[in-house]
């Protein structure tokens, strides 16, 4: 009898060690990771409203009235595009083929993001279609290093890009729980908030927090993570960012990180109305500049515009705002910068640093 008092003593004592640990395990995770393995966004950042009410069917309609008239000087001719590449081959540069897909050359690296050819943002022939092409054909662009991906939204991960890229031994790096997507690459880094990738010894990659989300189905609601990538190259800073939204967060990374030498943000995509008045998810032109100052950024760099439809602000009105307001968050209007699609711009020229 006594042996069995002991016996389940011992037991108890095994079980409350067990919860204990598991409860400390759980104390230990992030803020943004959640017991049921799904992911949320930094502490206090913005809360969708639950008033939202989304249509498809209206906003279809409201997007038909959008005055789709591309200017000509919106996008370089293919033929330019390709003697620039090799006009700035031997050069550091950053080159924008559309959207959020960038090259940047970084001394013998060459990293491209959020790569997406295909027509249309979605999947199979659904979603948003490209109003105008990419600058350059995908078997066309240079030799590439490494792979961005910021989050798995289909207008920045595009499984048919990822199946038909050329350099399958590229460095691919992106968030949490994205690397089934690239079952034939052999060098794909998950990376979690705040983990560091030093590539050489001139360049890091550090994986930091966005105001986003992630959804690809009806059922893998932010199973995914998603995030910024800042890039430090020998003594610059150049901050990538994902889809984001404005949020406190960025106060925060400006006195770990900064300043950023450039900021690359989404301008676009913010306009929702008349269902709903604005995005939390995708800053206006106006709270881009104002991360980009909490970033303590010397420079911004307009993304995520003038390629698909995916909200009903008008198609040439992101860049407007965005320069028409850079005075009103500390910047010079040359310094709140815009490319057309095909523009390579040396780092030298870009940043202004000898």
């Amino acid at each position: 009898m006594v042996n069995g008092k002991k016996l389940i003593n011992i037991l108890f004592i095994l079980v409350g060690i067990f919860f204990y640990n598991c409860l400390s395990i759980a104390m230990e995770k992030p803020y943004h990771h959640l017991p049921n393995g799904t992911f949320r966004n930094p502490e206090g950042s913005p809360v969708r409203s639950e008033n939202v009410k989304w249509s498809y069917k209206q906003f279809n309609e409201e997007k038909r009235k959008l005055d789709m008239t591309v200017p000509k000087d919106h996008v370089i001719d293919k033929k330019i595009v390709r003697e620039n590449l090799e006009k700035f081959k031997d050069d550091d540069y950053i080159a924008w083929i559309g959207h959020a897909t960038f090259l940047i050359k970084l001394g013998g690296t060459t990293i491209i993001t959020d790569p997406v050819f295909s027509k249309n943002a979605g999947p199979l022939i659904f979603g948003p279609k490209r109003y105008v092409e990419p600058a350059l054909n995908l078997k066309e662009i240079p030799k590439t290093d490494i792979f961005l991906l910021t989050h798995n939204h289909y207008d920045h991960q595009d499984n048919s890009t990822i199946r038909r890229f050329p350099f399958k031994d590229v460095k691919v790096l992106l968030p949490l729980k994205l690397g089934k997507y690239f079952p034939r690459y052999k060098d794909v880094n998950e990376m979690d908030w705040y983990d560091e990738i030093k590539v050489n010894d001139n360049l890091k990659i550090t994986l930091l927090p966005a105001v986003h989300w992630s959804k690809r189905s009806l059922t893998d609601t932010n199973k995914t993570l998603w995030g910024n990538f800042l890039i430090e190259y020998k003594n610059k800073k150049i901050l990538f960012a994902c889809d984001t939204g404005y949020g406190n967060i960025y106060k925060d990374l400006g006195k770990k990180y900064g300043p950023i030498d450039l900021t690359m943000i989404n301008i676009g995509a913010y306009d929702f109305r008349p269902m709903f008045e604005k995005s939390i998810y995708h800053t206006t032109p106006e709270e881009a500049l104002k991360v980009a100052q909490d970033l303590r950024s010397k420079k911004v760099l307009g993304t995520h515009w003038g390629t698909f439809v995916l909200s009903l602000e008008p198609i040439m009105e992101p860049p407007l705002r965005f320069k028409e307001n850079a005075e009103n968050f500390g910047f010079k209007k040359n310094d709140a910068i815009v490319f057309k699609i095909g523009e390579i711009r040396s780092l030298k020229n870009l940043l202004a640093y000898n």
